[in-house]
């Protein structure tokens, strides 16, 4: 029989898993667990087995372990990381390519219906075509200004129509409708919303760039220094060539003025 443990052990085995993953990682995602179940939360584990963890628990308790960490190695490199402990969150502590663990992440979303109440995600448009209905459903449409007509025995929409807008509560209607009509319109998995490398916390937006977008920008700046030292007559290594190029034109054009060559 397993001995059941009491909470302050469960607390000091949460403190030392932590503490073993804040020795042994430097990279962590922060991710957004609304909506996701334990079934899925299990998927996504087997999923990132191998050089990545998921770790759920209280912000608070998180925030605790990370603070004594600091305290007992003097390593505050993790100290980021609690700004970023708010709402329902989880971290995911891996070592393999950030932007290759969010997709494999991303892989675990599942479709849910649209339970009343709920604060829908995206839009929701009811698409043309037959439901499949007997007439007896109409009054479902008619509540929710749905066009229809009877066709072959059965309700058919005439039109798209935008059920839902995205950031509006679902109603009971939208829900009953949604739910005769077989559509699951959302779906939910683990959302990436922030990521800590090395001490560095940033956007998940930034794992999108290519080597193309990092030379582009890169060049946008060189460009914007060239123009401001131009403008102020001030010498750097981005405006040098323009400034020789310049000055080349400046002689030149005296040159064929005054026929000197």
């Amino acid at each position: 029989m397993a001995i059941k443990r009491t909470k302050a052990e469960k607390k000091q085995a949460y403190d030392r898993k932590l503490c073993s993953l804040l020795d042994e990682y430097t990279k962590v995602l922060v991710a957004l667990a609304d909506n996701v179940g334990s079934k899925q939360l299990q998927d996504i584990r087997r999923g990132l087995r191998g050089d990545s963890v998921v770790l759920m628990g209280k912000n608070t308790l998180i925030r605790r372990c990370i603070k004594v960490y600091a305290d007992r190695t003097g390593n505050k490199s993790f100290d980021p990381l609690m700004d970023l402990l708010v709402g329902n969150v989880g971290l995911i502590f891996t070592k393999g390519d950030l932007k290759e663990v969010r997709e494999e992440v991303a892989k675990y979303k599942v479709g849910a219906p649209a339970r009343v109440g709920l604060v829908a995600p995206v839009d929701v448009v009811v698409p043309p075509g037959n439901t499949g209905l007997d007439p007896s459903q109409t009054s479902f449409f008619q509540v929710l200004n749905i066009p229809t007509k009877i066709n072959k025995g059965t309700v058919e929409i005439i039109t798209p129509v935008e059920l839902i807008k995205k950031g509006d509560k679902v109603g009971s209607s939208e829900s009953a409708l949604l739910a005769k009509l077989g559509i699951r319109p959302f779906s939910y998995g683990l959302q990436i919303i922030n990521v800590y490398e090395d001490g560095s916390v940033f956007s998940p937006e930034v794992l999108d760039l290519t080597e193309e977008d990092l030379i582009e920008k890169f060049a946008t700046g060189v460009s914007m220094v060239a123009s401001l030292s131009l403008a102020l007559s001030y010498p750097t290594l981005a405006a040098a060539p323009h400034m020789f190029i310049n000055g080349y034109k400046n002689v030149l054009a005296v040159a064929v003025e005054t026929d000197y060559s």
